[in-house]
């Protein structure tokens, strides 16, 4: 009995020895999908490197971040809005990762700033910010482009989440730099003009209250209409049926997109496995699975992905501006938001 229990004793204590020198990588997600839990096994076992997680909002990590400076066990770095990106590299948040890897799949204006010593953060999915309407109230000819949101003709018709909420001020901040400041004031003032309710709840509130009739009018990112169109929820789809989606500025700039990406923590003390792990999230099987899993589009083309509501959702023209002067028009915006009265 007492040679069974020391081995039982013996191979715990390997097993906790094993456990101990398997390499780790500290990861800050903002991304909250339960869906992802597979694509981080998915990398555990592709490398026998152990995840270790902390979840928060982009606010909470970049702020966690600058607290913990130095003594920061933060690897990699993920964030689910261009701005906040910005903000965080302009921070001296991230450290640069030269990776022919990511140059070669990753497009340029979905990438950070590259001093030579590569690039600062990587984009490794994308999701548009649409505009959905009421098909019994609303022509689609009369939302095709952002311009239009803020018309006359469209008045008591717009419902929107919060003006300030990091997927709308990044939106906004292509606006304005699409359109320059002064306009892109009138504009945003044509918005709080046209609100059939003060501005509240998120993209799937939009949504329902279009479908509702309570408004005319919404905007949201497409991976809120996706997972209604996959819904086997009846109610979502009697949602469906009642609203049309619109990617708007097809004839101009293209509908603007947002994204998740990620960095290298500037205190990262595996930067060897955050590489890793940045190089395997561009992989075709980590680029699938922003697809299929959580409705994102990959930002690597060519890629064969099965997701039905994205291919009904169809082909779209996107901006190309680069994420940085989206991140750089944030206070300007902000601004812009208070004097017109946006909330």
């Amino acid at each position: 009995m007492l040679s069974v229990r020391r081995a039982a004793l013996a191979a715990g204590l390997l097993w906790a020895l094993c456990a101990q020198a398997q390499p780790v990588l500290n990861l800050y997600s903002a991304r909250h999908y339960q869906t992802d839990e597979a694509l981080y096994a998915n990398f555990t076992k592709a490398t026998g490197i152990r995840i270790q997680r902390v979840d928060a909002d982009d606010a909470g990590i970049l702020s966690r971040l600058k607290a913990e400076g130095s003594a920061s066990p933060a690897d990699v770095i993920l964030l689910v809005d261009a701005a906040r990106l910005w903000k965080a590299e302009t921070e001296g948040l991230f450290q640069p990762f030269k990776s022919p890897v990511l140059a070669q799949r990753i497009p340029a204006h979905l990438r950070g700033k590259d001093d030579g010593q590569g690039s600062q953060w990587f984009g490794f999915s994308t999701r548009a910010r649409v505009v959905v309407y009421n098909k019994a109230t609303v022509q689609p000819g009369d939302v095709d482009t952002y311009e239009k949101l803020a018309d006359a003709r469209n008045k008591g018709k717009l419902c929107t989440r919060s003006g300030s909420h990091p997927y709308n001020l990044s939106l906004f901040g292509a606006v304005t730099e699409h359109l320059g400041p002064q306009k892109a004031e009138a504009w945003l003032q044509g918005l709080v003009n046209n609100m059939a309710r003060p501005p509240k709840g998120g993209d799937t509130d939009q949504i329902k209250a279009v479908a509702a009739g309570e408004c005319g009018i919404g905007i949201t990112n497409t991976y809120y209409l996706a997972r209604l169109m996959r819904s086997k929820s009846a109610d979502d789809q009697a949602v469906m049926e009642k609203v049309g989606v619109v990617f708007p500025n097809q004839n101009s700039w293209g509908t603007h997109i947002n994204i998740t990406g990620g960095a290298i923590a500037k205190h990262a003390k595996n930067v060897d496995a955050a590489g890793k792990f940045l190089e395997y999230l561009a992989s075709d099987a980590a680029q699938a699975y922003f697809a299929n899993g959580n409705n994102e589009w990959p930002v690597v083309t060519g890629l064969d992905f099965s997701n039905p509501a994205l291919e009904k959702l169809g082909k779209f023209k996107s901006e190309t501006i680069p994420v940085s002067v989206v991140g750089m028009n944030q206070v300007k915006v902000q601004q812009m938001l208070d004097r017109v009265g946006y909330r």
